[in-house]
């Protein structure tokens, strides 16, 4: 089989989403009150077994440059593993229906139970499915496995690489280590330096981080603010307000701010709020 890694997130959710449908309506059939239900779970249930198949072998073709991202080798193994469980289940499921399927025209009560043993089956698949997709998300949110490197674009990893600054910087503020905060958005704005909103980042920990409003308003001076970008103009006169208030300087910032509510009216409540909180 050709490597289909790349693909693997697209059909491993294909393949999910067939095979809970099809234990649902394989259920639905049994209760005898929808005539279409049985033919139907039966073509999910196959279509989606095939489809499982499809998927673990996508995933084992996409594990290698996850699994040398380090301290994520376990988390990779228990997901494959947890991936081949849910896959066997279903090949399971699906040899049961072919049975069924060919023992409905003789064999009727055959065929009756090997539909009931696909439903009770089926039960435990979708078990099994859950129990994968935990391991899997546990190995994309937790160890970043595949995030930023599944295409082998190297804007891909550029993106990674920021929005894991980004992060690091953000919990390094949640522990009040404002140092090391500091530094990270500073790293950040040294290797995104033409990305405005890391620029706009990079201000705000001079404010929150460093407390130094003189170099937060000169860098906030170098910043240029297209007249119909909206959401830029609100943000800088924003910050601009704080790094006033940072300076000793609180008329400025409410003349600031006051002229950003005349520029945009609907935004009054906001604006009257954080001038009210200016000392």
């Amino acid at each position: 089989m050709p490597d289909i890694g790349v693909y693997h997130p697209v059909i491993v959710h294909f393949a999910i989403a067939l095979l809970i449908m099809g234990v649902v309506f394989r259920w639905l059939s049994l209760s005898g009150r929808a005539a279409w239900s049985g033919p139907a779970a039966a073509t999910l249930l196959l279509v989606g077994a095939l489809a499982a198949v499809v998927a673990v072998q996508s995933g084992l073709n996409a594990h290698g440059p996850v699994e040398r991202i380090p301290g994520a080798r376990q988390a990779v193994m228990d997901h494959e593993e947890a991936g081949k469980w849910a896959r066997n289940v279903f090949l399971i499921v699906a040899l049961l229906e072919l049975a069924a399927l060919i023992a409905r025209r003789r064999y009727l009560n055959v065929a009756r139970g090997a539909l009931w043993g696909s439903a009770l089956a089926g039960i435990f698949g979708v078990a099994a499915i859950v129990k994968a997709a935990d391991r899997g998300g546990d190995l994309v949110y937790s160890y970043a496995g595949g995030v930023g490197i599944r295409s082998g674009d190297t804007a891909d990893v550029t993106r990674l690489y920021l929005a894991g600054l980004y992060q690091a910087a953000q919990s390094a503020r949640a522990q009040n280590d404002s140092t090391r905060a500091a530094a990270l958005f500073g790293e950040l704005q040294r290797q995104f330096p033409n990305d405005t909103s890391v620029r706009l980042l990079a201000i705000e920990s001079l404010l929150r981080d460093r407390r130094d409003g003189r170099a937060a308003l000169a860098a906030l001076s170098r910043i240029h603010v297209p007249v119909t970008d909206r959401r830029l103009r609100v943000r800088v006169e924003f910050l601009k307000a704080d790094a006033f208030v940072a300076v000793g300087k609180p008329d400025s910032a409410r003349a600031t701010l006051q002229r950003l509510a005349q520029d945009f009216p609907d935004l009054q409540a906001r604006i009257d709020a954080r001038i009210n909180q200016i000392k």
